[in-house]
């Protein structure tokens, strides 16, 4: 790798800071993001996804964009990444209420990349996305705006995120990396890049549709094998056969795969499939199973509901006058991320039925969630007693606890979603 790099980093969410805090220690590094209190947090050394600890960014943190030394800083002003030439960009891709995909963020940021962008710059893509969106979405703004020419001014490449929120094992620079580029060269130089910080290796994809498309499998695939395993919940549910004594007896076979039911969110698994089955359409093809797999998968926050509901008659109690405790609202335990929850379906299900719900999540942002999804949410406990309580995420502090002093009576209901508490009926 003979240019040396000044890397500029659009996008300082969940994907964008490990991975400038983790380029910041062998390059030059400016992360940008639209949103100032992000940055003026990040600037105090205030990572509030608890991906990066307050210790590591005042280590990597330099206080200068004309440091010449590596290190970090964090901006909101998009012309601070005037001096960078390798561009990353890893702004969200969502869907909207109909789940057709929602490229506007990439767009902006691509728009914002192509009015810097200068003559030998590369711009890699790490957004999720359909097979064919960098360069036949993406492409165009930055030679529009830029008024230069891929190949012969600059390149381009995609290296699709693999971060797992909250996994302190599996960070960025212990997961194998997908590079790919617009050229044989510029794929090269790309991979070369990545594998300076990469410690678990990269793989250089033959071209950037290849490297997309692997990404947007990897969790449809997830996503279907979870599918599988919320059906059989439902069907060993009306068997009254206990689903996580069935999977742990099929479990003892070496090549049985190991999933558990419950409820599916998050940034890429209930996002992805959206993305490639929107594309497979255009094409010409209807995926069934994907689709499918979706449908089932988004079928479970209404199935827990009614369960609970179900158990709570059962139990002899007015719904309407019951009151439910929600344990978690983030989609995936020991993490902040609230971000397509699975959790929000179960409520707004249960909410049908009228009874009085409380929700606790030491994990979640109070104000985040309200901004979000208009439902209230506490960091503690309340000090009250219910008659359901609904185990929605496995956080830690939530299996140490005492469940039964919650209960209002002996009769009270505790469904366990996430099937990690032991001497429970009720559960998924």
């Amino acid at each position: 790798m003979q240019k040396q790099f000044k890397i500029g980093i659009i996008g300082l969410g969940y994907v964008g800071l490990p991975l400038a805090v983790a380029f910041a220690k062998k390059f030059q590094v400016v992360g940008f993001d639209i949103n100032q209190e992000r940055v003026s947090q990040l600037q105090n050394n205030n990572d509030l996804t608890h991906e990066i600890t307050d210790k590591e960014l005042k280590e990597i943190t330099v206080n200068s964009l004309n440091h010449t030394k590596n290190g970090f800083v964090a901006s909101y002003k998009f012309s601070d990444l005037e001096s960078c030439n390798f561009f990353i960009i890893t702004v969200p891709t969502p869907v909207d209420k109909n789940n057709r995909p929602v490229l506007t963020p990439l767009i902006k940021a691509s728009e914002t990349v192509g009015k810097l962008l200068k003559k030998g710059d590369y711009v890699v893509y790490e957004s999720t996305v359909y097979p064919g969106a960098t360069e036949e979405d993406c492409l165009p703004i930055l030679e529009n705006v830029s008024g230069l020419k891929l190949n012969n001014d600059f390149y381009l490449g995609y290296s699709p995120e693999r971060i797992n929120p909250g996994d302190k094992k599996h960070t960025v620079t212990k997961i194998k990396k997908i590079t790919s580029g617009s050229t044989i060269e510029s794929g090269r130089i790309i991979d070369e890049v990545y594998k300076s910080i990469i410690i678990a290796g990269t793989h250089l994809a033959p071209s950037i549709k290849v490297a997309e498309a692997a990404k947007v499998i990897e969790n449809s695939q997830r996503d279907i094998n979870i599918a599988f395993v919320n059906e059989l919940a439902k069907i060993f549910t009306l068997l009254e056969i206990d689903t996580q004594d069935v999977l742990a007896a099929a479990g003892t076979k070496w090549n049985f795969l190991a999933f558990k039911p419950g409820l599916v969110g998050g940034h890429c698994i209930g996002v992805d499939p959206y993305y490639l089955a929107q594309r497979s359409q255009e094409a010409g093809y209807n995926p069934e199973i994907i689709l499918s797999g979706r449908r089932i998968n988004e079928s479970m926050g209404e199935f827990i509901a009614i369960e609970v509901i179900k158990a709570l008659i059962k139990s002899d109690f007015n719904v309407k006058h019951s009151s439910v405790l929600i344990l978690g609202i983030t989609f995936k335990e020991n993490c902040p991320d609230i971000r397509n929850t699975g959790v929000v379906s179960l409520i707004n299900n249960l909410n049908e039925f009228g009874p009085k719900i409380t929700i606790c999540d030491p994990w979640a942002n109070p104000l985040e969630v309200s901004d979000t999804y208009d439902l209230k949410s506490s960091k503690s406990i309340p000090n009250e007693k219910f008659d359901a309580i609904v185990l929605a995420v496995s956080h830690d502090e939530f299996i140490n606890i005492d469940i039964e002093e919650l209960k209002s009576t002996p009769k009270s209901i505790i469904y366990d979603v996430k099937g990690v508490l032991k001497n429970y009926t009720h559960k998924l």
